[in-house]
């Protein structure tokens, strides 16, 4: 099957890969197919329901490198679920009387679109399959290909998402300057609260960079203001129950002697304590389009802080949080070059018209494929008991 027409959308949250993989869709159409016509649809799923599109032009083709260089996305995202019929309804994004999938699967007809990218995590990408599905039965063949972007990185089966090394560099790198806020209190506690709703990687990766950067630091002895007040003291995932008893014991050890505590805690910790203690109380519980609560409201990092602030005895508390920092990063040379290996088989899978999500299967032995849909899912939990993140626990005293 010729292919004459490709779109792309990015859509979810951001992360340091989406400029680029655009970029690089971009770039790798103009190299070996430059006769197919691009176009982007706006503001994801939300541009497809409307029919905002950009036509990539010969200048934008010619100048596409530059993006590689930015955070953010150039074509814009949002979050819409278009089997949540009720909420695309209410948003305005369809009539009273329209199917969100239908109006998407007609608006993809009607321009003629032969491949659909979709950048994104696993609701964008498995709802791209679904709009497959629904054309096929029209008799409307879409190729659809995804490419898995998650900071989080816990998309089954792929090894490793676009964008998720460097938000955990971004997230390390933005601790190393909040971290001597210490210095200006005594027994402060300092929480940085990190993304990550079901899974710790990003947590536990991004406490591993920082330390990393510590090691590269030569302080001055004698002073209250070393490696040891500048380190990790506490890392808690979701995959790891929190005793807080027990840690605040250990915690408040280490603030008698080094008037500081530092704590590195994914936002999706504890949660489901939280939520129980909210619903016991009669409290609504807020939760998005996908049904997933909204963390800013429930406020883990706050939670936790006011545990264990008054257990370890801080003296003041601070609670600060690296995500839109780090999401919104350009992608670094480690995630430039996985964006470039997944955008180029991305490509030629568009163009051989073979459906699939970019990555590496780790059911197929780590293999750069286009991974069936229907083994896409979101939620994969962080391994605990990876080497590094044990020698990290143990390094820091958590084991």
């Amino acid at each position: 099957m010729t292919v004459r027409r490709v779109a792309m959308l990015t859509a979810g949250g951001l992360a340091p890969c989406l400029s680029s993989a655009v970029g690089g869709l971009i770039e790798r159409y103009t190299e070996i197919a430059p006769e197919v016509e691009i176009i982007a649809y706006r503001s994801g799923y939300q541009g497809l329901l409307r029919g905002e599109r950009i036509v990539i032009d010969a200048q934008m083709r010619a100048q596409a490198g530059l993006l590689h260089r930015h955070g953010g996305s150039p074509i814009g995202n949002s979050r819409v679920k278009l089997t949540n019929v009720a909420d695309c309804r209410k948003r305005g994004l369809v009539g009273a009387d329209q199917e969100p999938l239908q109006v998407a699967a007609e608006r993809l007809e009607a321009d003629g679109v032969d491949v659909l990218h979709t950048i994104g995590g696993d609701d964008t990408n498995t709802t791209a399959a679904d709009l497959a599905a629904y054309l096929k039965q029209h008799d409307y063949q879409l190729t659809v290909v995804g490419l898995p972007k998650t900071i989080d990185n816990d998309v089954y089966p792929i090894r490793q998402s676009l964008g998720a090394w460097t938000a955990a560099e971004q997230g390390a790198r933005y601790f190393a300057n909040v971290v001597s806020e210490h210095s200006a209190n005594p027994r402060m506690l300092i929480v940085h609260e990190v993304m990550g709703r079901d899974c710790g990687w990003l947590t536990a990766a991004t406490a591993r960079a920082y330390r990393e950067l510590l090691a590269g630091r030569a302080f001055c002895p004698g002073l209250p203001f070393g490696l040891a007040e500048q380190d990790v003291h506490g890392v808690y995932i979701p995959e790891r129950p929190i005793d807080i008893p027990a840690e605040a014991q250990r915690l408040r050890a280490i603030m008698d002697e080094r008037d500081c505590v530092n704590i590195f805690i994914a936002e999706g910790a504890g949660v489901a304590d939280i939520v129980r203690a909210m619903e016991a109380d009669g409290q609504e519980v807020p939760r998005d389009a996908f049904g997933h609560v909204k963390l800013d409201a429930v406020n883990p990092g706050q939670y936790f802080a006011k545990q264990f602030a008054q257990l370890i005895g801080a003296g003041k508390v601070l609670v600060q949080k690296s995500g839109y920092f780090a999401r919104s990063a350009p992608a670094n040379a480690e995630d430039l070059r996985l964006i470039k290996s997944c955008t180029d088989l991305a490509v030629d899978c568009g163009l051989r018209r073979e459906s699939g999500v970019i990555g590496h299967d780790e059911d197929q032995g780590g293999r750069l494929r286009a991974i069936e849909f229907p083994r896409i899912k979101g939620g994969k939990p962080f391994t605990v008991d990876a080497p590094w993140f044990s020698a990290l626990l143990e390094d820091i005293g958590q084991a």
